[in-house]
């Protein structure tokens, strides 16, 4: 990865001592991550962000210096944490790590409105990422075994995220989330021209599936909207839509692309030999990155892939443990989708 792939700011110590009272006494005042009211006000609290937190994401957001954005050195007691959880259900209530949630929350707000799927992990908007027994060989972000497969955050979904974002707590085996960039890419014997025809599919990935939800939420409401959901993505299983996979700036294209879940059965030659193409360009090209506790990496969902390499799980308390937040610049894109304009659920 070329030395400007990452815009990157480390936080001080007084930066800390500044943040540290602020996120207590606004952990105090919420349960949970999860409340409504403190998604909708944190772009208001984001502004008391230090002054210089706040131009630097705001550069990352409109001057698109990287298509990395890392925040590292926020304050992390691991001690403090307890155990890394065996799942992510019920994790947000009572969580330990509440202040931390909070700092990533507001950071995630200056770049744009957060949001959930109700198809994944309940419903939830801030998603935890850790290793689950029985999960190790998925293809999911739970497993551990196998490596992530690189990929555009929900590449499916017309409502897929313009940033994805991981805060770290836990990493003791220093494992390696994988990255390539637009800007890393040499497109000279890539066909661009064929990225940007709408000949290409992209299947729903595993993360969507109804076999990794409740069977109820206990809402009837919510319930009914999942499982409309459910009924879509079947239908875009068996017969997704035709969609390019570069778009924007044909001289710095925007890219969507999940190559695992993509079959190129039926595609015309010209763009199985474009896919290829890039296919192999972008794995040549992939780079590493190694969260540290603390760290808050903002990856540009138009301008990056991403994926993990696999690991070893423990099962000890001490593994690999995320926050993951989506992150979109048009919330008002996805309202058919929503059930107000003040929710934040994609269903």
């Amino acid at each position: 990865m070329t030395d400007n792939a990452t815009h990157h700011l480390a936080l001080t110590a007084e930066d800390n001592a500044v943040l540290s009272p602020m996120l207590t006494d606004l952990a105090k005042r919420y349960d949970t991550v999860e409340d409504s009211e403190l998604a909708r006000r944190a772009p208001v609290l984001a502004r008391a962000l230090p002054v210089h937190l706040l131009e630097f994401l705001e550069e990352f957001r409109i001057g698109e210096p990287a298509a990395l954005c890392v925040i590292s050195g926020l304050a992390v007691d691991e001690a403090q944490l307890g155990p890394t959880p065996t799942h992510w259900r019920d994790s947000q209530f009572d969580s330990p790590a509440f202040p931390q949630e909070i700092f990533f929350l507001l950071c995630a707000s200056v770049l744009g409105d957060v949001f959930g799927w109700g198809t994944q992990q309940d419903g939830r908007i801030m998603h935890d990422v850790l290793p689950i027994r029985g999960h190790e060989n998925y293809e999911i972000g739970s497993n551990s075994l196998q490596p992530l497969s690189w990929h555009t955050e929900d590449a499916f979904h017309p409502c897929r995220g313009d940033y994805v974002a991981l805060m770290c707590l836990k990493n003791p085996d220093e494992v390696a989330t994988i990255v390539c960039t637009v800007p890393d890419l040499d497109l000279t014997n890539v066909d661009v021209d064929a990225l940007f025809e709408p000949e290409f599919t992209v299947m729903p990935d595993n993360s969507h599936q109804p076999q990794n939800a409740r069977e109820s939420t206990g809402d009837a409401g919510v319930d009914a909207l999942r499982a409309r959901s459910f009924r879509l993505i079947e239908l875009w299983n068996s017969n997704p839509d035709k969609r390019a996979l570069f778009f924007g700036d044909r001289s710095s294209p925007y890219l969507s692309l999940d190559p695992y879940h993509m079959d190129p059965t039926g595609w015309p030659q010209r763009s199985q030999r474009a896919f290829a193409a890039l296919v192999a360009e972008i794995e040549a090209k992939m780079t590493s990155v190694v969260l540290r506790p603390g760290d808050c990496v903002f990856i540009d969902n138009f301008r990056a892939v991403h994926g993990r390499k696999s690991f070893t799980p423990r099962y000890d308390g001490s593994d690999r443990w995320l926050k993951r937040l989506n992150i979109t610049r048009n919330i008002r894109g996805s309202r058919a989708w929503r059930t107000a304009p003040d929710s934040r659920i994609i269903h």
